[in-house]
C-alpha cells in the first residue's frame, strides 16, 4: 500500500515551483507596467487608500518637529528680527532710490520720444519635482495655463534667471533650466557692453559664453545681465559670472567659461514673468509677407490675352524713333570769334560752297 499523507496535511505544489511562478508573475507585472502602464489605476488606488497610514505614521514625526520648534530659544528669534529688520531698512532704501529713477527714466525717454520700457507681471510658483531624464536639465513647477503662465516665459529667482518655461501643462508647467545643454540666453558683459550668447554645457554645471572674438575684453570675474534683444528676458538681469577665458592663436574666437550667478539646483521658489514687449515688425518679413500674397492674388486672377489684329483695322501705330536734334552749324561760333578780333571780315560774304551752287 502505497503511503500518501492525509488531506489535511496536503501541501500542493513544492517550494521551488512556487517561488519559479511567483517569480516570473512578478516580472511579467513589471513589464507589462514599464511598457503599457497597466497597473496605473491599481497604484491609484493603493495610493489613495494608504495616504491615511502614511498621514498616521507620520504624525510621531510631526510631533517632535513641533517640539523641537517651541524649543528654539527667545535669543535666536531676537536676532533674526534684528537682522529682517536691517535688512527691511536696507530694502526701503534701495525701494526709494528706485522709485527715483523710474520717475527719471520715464523722463528722460519721454524727453527723447524713446518707448516706455514694459514692466513684467510676476506669477510666484514652487517646484515640485525633476524629470525622469537624467541628461536635462528641467523641473516641473507647480503653476499651469490656469495660472496664466505661457511657454516661453522667463522663470528668475532673487539672485538671477534660473531658466525658461518650455512646456505648459493645465495645472503643471516644465522649465528648462539655464544649464541645459539646449538653453541659450541673449547677454551683454555690464562693464564692456558687449553682446553675445550664453549656452548651457552637458555637464550641467557651468556655462559656455559663445561667439566672442579673441580680441574682445573680456577678464574673469565680469558679470553677464539679459540684453533683452531676443524679446523673451527683460534687459538688465542678472544671468552669470565669467570664471575663465581661455585663448588660443588657432582660433577666431577665444572660449569663456562662465558659472551661473543664481542656485540653478538650489531654488525651491521661483518666480515666472510675464514679460510682453512691443517690438515693430521685421520690415523685411513684411516686404515678403506681401510679395508672397501678391503674387498669390495674381495667381488666381487669369492674365488677359493680347488683342489680335481685327481685318481691315488699320494697324497700331508703331510709335517712331525720337528723331536726333539737327546739328548745330559751326560756322556761327568762328564767325563770332573772327568778328570779334577782325571786324571788318566779319560784314564780307562767304564764297558759296561746291554743293550750294548745285
Amino acid at each position: 500500500m502505497e503511503y500518501s499523507p492525509p488531506p489535511l496535511f496536503k501541501q500542493g505544489p513544492s517550494a521551488l515551483a512556487r517561488l519559479i511562478f511567483f517569480v516570473v508573475l512578478a516580472i511579467a507585472l513589471l513589464i507589462s507596467d514599464a511598457r503599457f502602464n497597466t497597473l496605473e489605476i491599481v497604484r491609484g488606488i493603493l495610493g489613495v487608500g494608504l495616504y491615511p497610514l502614511q498621514r498616521a505614521a507620520l504624525v510621531p514625526r510631526d510631533i517632535f518637529m513641533g517640539a523641537a520648534d517651541l524649543a528654539v530659544t527667545s535669543a535666536t528669534l531676537r536676532s533674526e528680527n534684528g537682522k529682517l529688520k536691517e535688512k527691511n531698512l536696507e530694502l526701503s532704501a534701495k525701494a526709494g532710490d528706485a522709485a527715483q529713477l523710474a520717475v527719471e527714466n520715464a523722463h528722460l525717454r519721454a524727453l527723447l520720444n524713446l518707448q516706455s520700457r514694459a514692466m513684467p507681471a510676476e506669477t510666484p510658483a514652487e517646484i515640485q519635482y525633476d524629470t525622469r531624464d537624467p541628461f536635462t536639465q528641467k523641473v516641473v513647477i507647480g503653476k499651469g495655463a490656469q495660472q496664466n503662465i505661457q511657454d516661453g516665459a522667463p522663470v528668475v529667482t532673487e539672485d538671477g534667471v534660473i531658466g525658461q518655461v518650455t512646456r505648459v501643462f493645465p495645472l503643471q508647467s516644465e522649465v528648462t533650466l539655464l544649464t541645459d545643454k539646449d538653453q541659450a540666453v541673449s547677454v551683454e558683459i555690464s562693464r564692456t557692453g558687449l553682446r553675445s550668447v550664453i549656452y548651457g554645457t552637458p555637464k550641467g554645471d557651468t556655462l559656455d559664453l559663445r561667439f566672442v572674438p579673441i580680441s574682445a575684453d573680456v577678464q574673469a570675474g565680469d558679470m553677464l545681465v539679459t540684453s533683452g534683444l531676443d524679446g523673451v528676458y527683460p534687459p538688465g538681469l542678472p544671468v552669470a559670472k565669467v570664471l575663465r577665458v581661455d585663448k588660443q592663436a588657432d582660433t577666431a574666437f577665444a572660449r569663456v567659461v562662465c558659472v551661473p550667478v543664481a542656485a540653478v539646483r538650489g531654488a525651491r521658489q521661483l518666480l515666472v514673468l510675464h514679460y510682453n514687449v512691443n517690438v515693430p515688425p521685421n520690415p523685411v518679413e513684411v516686404e515678403a509677407a506681401a510679395a508672397a500674397k501678391e503674387a498669390k492674388e495674381n495667381k488666381g486672377k487669369k492674365k488677359p490675352a493680347p488683342k489680335a489684329a481685327v481685318a481691315g483695322s488699320a494697324p497700331a501705330a508703331v510709335p517712331a524713333a525720337p528723331e536726333k536734334p539737327a546739328e548745330k552749324p559751326a560756322a556761327p561760333k568762328p564767325a563770332s570769334n573772327a568778328a570779334a578780333k577782325h571786324p571788318r571780315k566779319a560784314h564780307m560774304p562767304k564764297p558759296a560752297s561746291s554743293g550750294a551752287a548745285r
